[in-house]
């Protein structure tokens, strides 16, 4: 058993080992590195037995400031089946050898595995990382919390099991004339950016730069891993939304609507339709992504959670970061230093902003 690192004449076996892969996850895929290139560097590593792949990790490396070395991020990874204790081990050689030549201080990851595999969490801890996990809500660097739902049923059965409201609002959608592009081109783009601005100045969250949304769409789309979703009403754009696609598993990511028309809940008719497309493809799981745990009915963000949940999903945990550390003495120096970076840049755009609409 042996690990190495790949390039880009074996992306399509490293992506079918990703397609196949139980826990395999678009954010692990060849086409996610390239998307992310630029700021970060991908990194590709496998475990080969036999010749046949059975462990992998698509690792993000990103240069600190000041010379101050590097850090990895494995994005929803790594994959491979945990009961294999030889290919694990054969994987963190591979990661701390490589983390060794990249100069760098930690890297952090953050499976797609549910919080109650114990098998998980007792490797991660005899391997001696650090439990990262933060707290509740969108508090990790992706989501600890989402709602899953099996599409395998009949699109009949699966509106069944909606809530009863669910289910209206997806009537009563259609019934008032609103209509969903289930696969909008990429002139379309600028139409979504412009809502997904819209969203986040009414919602108080950052959002990527355009160029980002090129990238993704470039990228992704033309690969078969991506779709956007564009909602109309008379012709105008009240919502829109990003999706993922890899093997059996779809993922809705990036939503935004217009502050206009949302009495006539085109945001439940657009997920009935990511649903539809899913199905179509041969997916039989469908993810919505974050909610900020199951909170109560004063927490603010209760309605993000009363929306999935009325899909009929089922509410997940993820295990939640832990960081494999290579320099403990500047890894902690990092801890303690990113928190204030990230506020400090916050505060900055936010000035910004406030300056601008001045």
């Amino acid at each position: 058993m042996q690990y190495r690192i790949i390039d880009i004449s074996e992306k399509e076996r490293f992506n079918d080992f990703m397609n196949h892969h139980p826990k395999g996850h678009i954010l692990q895929t060849w086409e996610w590195g390239e998307v992310k290139k630029g700021a970060w560097k991908p990194i590709r590593l496998i475990v080969e037995h036999d010749g046949e792949i059975v462990a992998a990790a698509s690792l993000l490396c990103r240069q600190l400031p000041a010379h101050l070395g590097s850090f990895f991020y494995c994005s929803r990874g790594p994959v491979l089946d945990m009961e294999n204790e030889s290919a694990w081990q054969e994987l963190l050689r591979g990661i701390r050898e490589t983390g060794k030549k990249e100069k760098a201080l930690f890297c952090k990851f953050d499976p797609d595995i549910p919080d109650e595999n114990e098998l998980w969490h007792r490797r991660f801890r005899e391997a001696g990382f650090e439990n990262a996990a933060k707290g509740e809500g969108f508090e990790g660097v992706q989501p600890r919390y989402v709602f899953r739902l099996n599409i395998a049923p009949t699109e009949e059965e699966l509106l069944k099991n909606f809530h009863q409201k669910t289910r209206y609002n997806v009537r009563l959608a259609e019934k008032k004339g609103v209509v969903v592009d289930s696969d909008a081109p990429r002139e379309k783009l600028p139409e979504f950016y412009s809502l997904l601005q819209t969203t986040a100045e009414r919602d108080h969250f950052l959002i990527r730069s355009y160029s980002y949304f090129e990238g993704f769409y470039d990228i992704l789309k033309a690969s078969g891993m991506a779709r956007m979703f564009m909602v109309y009403y008379e012709d105008k754009p009240i919502s829109g939304a990003l999706a993922f696609l890899l093997g059996d598993k779809a993922w809705y990511i990036y939503g935004a609507s217009a502050n206009e028309y949302r009495q006539l809940m085109p945001n439940y008719l657009m997920q009935w339709r990511m649903i539809q497309w899913a199905k179509s493809e041969g997916c039989t799981l469908y993810d919505f992504r974050g909610v900020p745990g199951l909170v109560p009915e004063d927490h603010p963000l209760y309605g993000l959670v009363k929306f999935k949940r009325g899909f009929g999903g089922d509410y997940v945990c993820f295990m939640g970061e832990y960081d494999m550390v290579f320099k403990p003495v500047m890894y902690k120096l990092y801890n303690f230093a990113e928190p204030l970076y990230q506020k400090l840049i916050r505060k900055v755009i936010w000035l910004k902003k406030k300056l601008k609409s001045k």
